[in-house]
């Protein structure tokens, strides 16, 4: 249902039970699934494509052209899944020719003046509160938590399940299962309490904690401590992610607490 006062370009594909409230702005090359709502003063831009029974509030601005000087207008994208929300004044860039898009998975809540940048890839069951930043490039795994006002750098890669306290600033790269706090950002324990709330059972939080105490209590550089984790650690999945993601990371893991003298 399109209000009268809402402009939709006619080269748009909109399902036919989609609500498209006054004042919004919906341009060509967008695709839009069934049951999502679309509120007021929203603005819609080319290479859109959003999933089912999404919701999208008030003066949010959906797929404009990346903030990055090396763009050239070509042809990208912007892929949010089924069941998101994006709450008021959330900015959401397409891609730039390196991955051609900017994608948000299923079940999302995107709160309010959230910014997620050009080329980043963020999971599905991602929460990210208030004014949270991801600059261009950034990877988020499923079920990350950011707390508000949370600001993370270019590049850089959150692991799944891991939880990210307000305020913080995110300069490496936060591993799997990991709660982070602390200026510069650093781990303080396993999130416990949303990996319980997903179904883990004590036994997998134990083995993920000793995982982790290897990592970042034992005083081993990070080389060391996956020798240990691939010799003495029992193989299973989560072991097997955490040491991948280890390997894999290009800006380097954050770093473990340790209290001044």
């Amino acid at each position: 249902m399109n209000q009268p006062l809402a402009y939709v370009h006619p080269g748009a594909k909109i399902a036919k039970n989609v609500v498209i409230e006054p004042f919004t702005t919906i341009n060509n090359d967008v695709v839009i699934g069934e049951g999502t709502w679309i509120g007021s003063n929203v603005t819609i831009m080319e290479g859109a494509r959003i999933g089912k029974n999404c919701s999208i509030f008030p003066g949010s601005v959906i797929s404009a052209p990346p903030q990055d000087l090396k763009y050239n207008g070509e042809e990208t994208q912007t892929i949010i899944g089924d069941n998101t929300t994006i709450r008021e004044c959330v900015t959401i860039n397409r891609g730039t020719m390196e991955r051609q898009k900017t994608a948000i998975g299923n079940n999302c809540l995107i709160m309010a003046y959230c910014h997620i940048a050009h080329d980043c890839i963020v999971g599905d069951h991602c929460i990210f509160s208030n004014n949270s930043t991801l600059a261009g490039h950034v990877n988020i795994g499923n079920y990350v938590i950011l707390a508000g006002m949370t600001a993370i750098h270019q590049f850089c890669t959150i692991g799944d399940y891991a939880f990210i306290t307000g305020g913080s600033l995110v300069r490496k790269d936060v591993p799997p299962y990991v709660k982070a706090a602390r200026e510069p950002l650093s781990y303080v324990g396993v999130n416990s309490v949303g990996l319980r709330r997903r179904g883990f059972t004590t036994e997998k939080i134990r083995e993920i904690q000793s995982i982790f105490r290897i990592l970042y209590q034992k005083n081993y550089n990070n080389s060391q401590a996956t020798e240990i984790l691939e010799a003495e650690m029992e193989v299973s999945p989560e072991r097997d992610e955490i040491i991948d993601f280890i390997k894999n990371s290009h800006r380097g893991i954050m770093k473990g607490y340790f209290r001044k003298n």
